[in-house]
């Protein structure tokens, strides 16, 4: 290994793991924005519009939230996948 190399890889290390922390901090202001946003502090105005037969701001505490944490998750894992290969960390 070249000494350049292992100079390098702490900074390859560090990109990646900053760009892993930015994702999962959009990820989890999503996650909070939808679960006690939605669900929550604006449950009053949400439940003026009606969807599907129910009201927005319950839809959104019971079943939207889930919906959008199952998205997430996918989200997660392919920006991650794209992330790992984009710093060649990724699995063979």
């Amino acid at each position: 290994m070249q000494p350049e190399q292992v100079h390098a890889q702490p900074s390859k290390a560090a990109q990646y793991w900053s760009e892993n922390l930015r994702l999962l901090a959009i990820l989890l202001t999503i996650w909070f924005v939808v679960s006690f946003g939605f669900g929550i502090l604006l449950v009053e105005p949400l439940n003026a519009i009606m969807l599907g037969g129910y009201p927005l701001g319950f839809w959104f505490a019971q079943q939207g939230s889930i919906y959008i944490f199952v998205v997430l998750i996918f989200v997660y894992a392919t920006a991650m996948n794209r992330l790992d290969k984009k710093y060649d960390f990724g699995e063979e």
